[in-house]
C-alpha cells in the first residue's frame, strides 16, 4: 500500500462487479489507517497470510520491483487471480519462473501493470498504425522523463528498484513492442550519472538512451532520465513510410497557455499518477472483467519476460560498451 497501491485500491473501490476485501501494508499502523479509511475488513502485513486466509478471488501486487516475482508465484499457488505492477521480475530467470508458473494455472488470470496501453491516447496511435495511416512503422522515438523533485524517493528505493532500464524504461520497451507487434533484435545503450552519483552504488543511471533494432527492420530510440526540471515528460513519436504519429512534445497539463515576461509559458504534468489516471482506471477495469468472464489478458506474463529482457540487455550494452543481441 504504498502511493500506487493506494491508487489501484481506489479504482477498485469504484468499478462495479468487485469489492475490496483486504489490504496489505509493511506495518500495522498502515494497515489499520487504510482498514478505517475506506472500511475494509481484513488488513495484513503478510501477504502470504493474505492469500491463504483473505478470501480472495484476485489480488493486486504493487509492492518493491524485487518482491514482484515471489509474490505472483505464491498468489498463482494459492488460486488467485494476479495483476502485478512492471517490472515483472528483476532477473531473466525468476520472469521465465513467473510465466512458466502462469502456465501451469491456466484459468487463473495473470495481468501486468504496463498501463500505457490502456492510455486513451497511446490507444488512438496504436489505431492509426493498424489502419494503415502512417504506412509501414520505420521507427519510434520514447522519451520517460522523471521530475527531479522525485529524487528523494528515488535513492531510498534504489536498492530494490530494478535500475532506469529495468524499472522505468520497460514501460517504452512494451510500449515499442505493442505498437510495433515486433521484438527486439540487438540493443547499444548509453548512461550513468550526470547529476547523482550516489546512484552508482546500486550500478544505477539517472539519464540513459538505448538503440535497438526489431524483428520487422524498424529502429527503436529510447531516452530514459530522472533529472527534468520541468515535470513528468512522456513522449513517444512513430515515423513511417507515409507519415508520422506524434505523442505528448509538450506534457501539458492542460490546454492553457499563459504569456508573460518569461514568454509563452505551458504548466506541465506533475507526475505519472496525474498523466496516466485514466489509464490505470481502465486497465483496472480490464483485469476485472477479465476475471469475471475468463477472457485472455493482456499484456501477460510472456510480455514481461520480453520487455524485461530488453531492459536487462540494455544495461548489459552500457556495461560493456558493445551491441548486444
Amino acid at each position: 500500500m504504498g502511493r500506487l497501491g493506494s491508487r489501484h485500491a481506489e479504482n477498485i473501490l469504484n468499478i462495479p462487479g468487485c469489492e475490496l476485501t483486504a489490504v496489505c501494508a509493511t506495518t500495522a499502523e498502515k494497515v489499520k489507517q487504510y482498514q478505517e479509511k475506506w472500511a475494509v475488513p481484513f488488513g495484513y502485513t503478510d501477504t502470504l497470510r493474505m492469500f491463504k486466509e483473505g478470501g480472495l478471488d484476485a489480488v493486486v501486487i504493487a509492492s518493491s520491483s524485487s518482491e514482484h516475482c515471489q509474490q505472483v508465484l505464491d498468489a498463482l499457488e494459492s488460486g488467485l487471480h494476479v495483476f502485478c505492477e512492471k517490472p515483472l521480475g528483476l532477473t531473466l530467470e525468476e520472469c521465465i519462473q513467473v510465466r512458466e508458473k502462469a502456465e501451469e494455472f491456466p484459468e487463473q488470470c495473470l495481468m501486468l501493470g504496463f498501463m500505457r496501453r490502456f492510455d486513451p491516447s497511446y490507444q488512438f496511435m496504436k489505431k492509426q498504425i493498424l489502419g494503415g495511416r502512417i504506412g509501414t512503422p520505420i521507427l519510434i522515438r520514447c522519451y520517460s522523463l522523471d521530475p527531479e523533485y522525485l529524487i528523494d524517493g528515488l535513492l531510498r528505493f534504489a536498492e530494490t528498484s530494478g535500475g532506469l532500464f529495468v524499472d522505468m524504461g520497460v514501460h517504452d520497451i512494451d510500449l515499442a513492442r505493442w505498437l510495433l507487434e515486433s521484438e527486439v533484435e540487438q540493443v547499444y545503450a548509453l548512461g550513468g550519472c550526470y547529476l547523482y552519483d550516489e546512484l552508482k552504488v546500486h550500478g544505477d543511471m539517472d539519464n540513459a538512451a538505448a538503440l535497438m533494432t526489431f524483428e520487422k527492420r524498424a529502429i527503436g530510440q529510447f531516452y530514459s532520465g530522472r533529472t527534468a526540471s520541468h515535470g513528468y515528460h512522456i513522449e513517444t513519436e512513430v515515423v513511417g513510410t507515409k507519415g508520422t504519429l506524434r505523442l505528448s512534445p509538450v506534457p501539458a497539463k492542460n490546454q492553457v497557455m499563459l504569456f508573460n515576461e518569461q514568454g509563452a509559458v505551458e504548466e506541465c504534468v506533475y507526475d505519472f499518477l496525474e498523466r496516466f489516471e485514466v489509464a490505470f482506471k481502465q486497465e483496472m477495469q480490464a483485469f476485472i472483467q477479465g476475471v469475471q468472464t475468463g477472457e485472455k489478458l493482456y499484456p501477460d506474463a510472456g510480455d514481461g519476460v520480453k520487455a524485461t529482457q530488453a531492459a536487462l540487455k540494455a544495461v548489459e550494452s552500457v556495461n560493456s560498451g558493445m551491441v548486444v543481441r
